[in-house]
């Protein structure tokens, strides 16, 4: 066979390696660990819960309305 045919086979072997080994790495990288989810859901849990006063102290009435704004 021809010399440059193996040339051309172990460049194209590297290049594809070199790929895959980034890939690999990129992958793992994008993984979030336990703590940061862990943090996100408190912080989505927190904000929920300001939520659901908000939506309680827009459907109250209007005296009740302003009687919850002045107790903050």
């Amino acid at each position: 066979m021809n010399t440059l045919f193996f040339v051309v086979c172990i460049v194209a072997i590297v290049v594809a390696g070199d790929t895959l080994q980034k890939y690999m790495k990129l992958k793992q990288s994008k993984q979030p660990d336990n703590e940061e989810i862990d943090r996100t859901l408190a912080e989505i849990e927190r904000l929920e819960e300001r939520i659901r006063v908000l939506e309680k102290i827009v459907t109250e009435n209007k005296y009740d309305l302003k009687r919850e704004i002045d107790a903050l």
